[in-house]
């Protein structure tokens, strides 16, 4: 009987192969319940999956967003520079014609100008001879007089009182005889005829004024023509 018991008893790799057999079928009926799960189940997982796919397309249409953004501002800015050039050949356009009306008035004003110095001009002339008429016609009564070669020293006062009042009307009008005599030669103001020793005048200075010279209000008309001292 105990020797049918130990034929009977299991050997150690039989106890080995039984139980992986065991454990092949659990993890096979394991399997098998994951496949064959129910319908709620499924449902759920499938829209854990889409939920979980969902946020990787998100930023795919934020970038395209942000790539259609800023063709606005593009527009914007190019609509701007459009609206700016258009109001600088404005503001040009109106600046030349204004340069154009200025020329204009500034060369009406010179010829106006000029010739309202012309006038200027020809009205103190006309005044000027006026003066000297009156000059004139003192002279031509006193050459007509009978009495000139009887009373020279009447005569002589009459040319005198003439010269005197043609003086005056030259320098009211402002000529300014230069009488340069004794004074130092000066080139600007004096013409040399020549040269001569002198006892009393020093070298370089006018001994004689051959010709009075003239200026009008500083300027030089017509210079003196002197004798110049060489000294002793």
């Amino acid at each position: 009987m105990a020797e049918d018991l130990n034929q009977q008893e299991p050997t150690a790799e039989e106890k080995a192969k039984f139980e992986n057999d065991v454990l092949k079928a659990a993890e096979d009926a394991m399997k098998m319940d994951g496949s064959t799960g129910s319908p709620s189940e499924n449902k759920a997982d499938a829209q854990a999956e889409e939920k979980v796919a969902e946020p990787s397309d998100a930023p795919a249409e934020n970038a395209a967003d942000a790539a259609e953004q800023p063709a606005e501002p593009a527009a914007d800015a190019s609509t701007s520079s459009a609206t700016e050039t258009a109001a600088l050949k404005a503001a040009l356009a109106d600046a030349n014609d204004r340069n154009l009306r200025l020329m204009a008035e500034f060369d009406n004003y010179r010829r106006r100008t000029a010739k309202e110095q012309l006038e200027l001009i020809e009205t103190a002339n006309g005044k000027l001879l006026e003066k000297l008429s009156e000059v004139q016609d003192n002279f031509e009564r006193a050459f007509a007089s009978e009495n000139k070669a009887q009373d020279l020293e009447a005569f002589e006062k009459g040319m005198q009182m003439i010269y005197n009042q043609f003086a005056k009307i030259l320098t009211d009008a402002g000529l300014e005889q230069i009488d340069p005599t004794g004074a130092e030669f000066d080139p600007n103001m004096h013409e040399a005829l020549m040269q001569q020793p002198s006892e009393t005048v020093p070298e370089g200075h006018v001994v004689t004024v051959f010709q009075k010279g003239y200026k009008l209000k500083n300027k030089i008309l017509k210079t003196a023509k002197v004798i110049v001292s060489s000294g002793k």
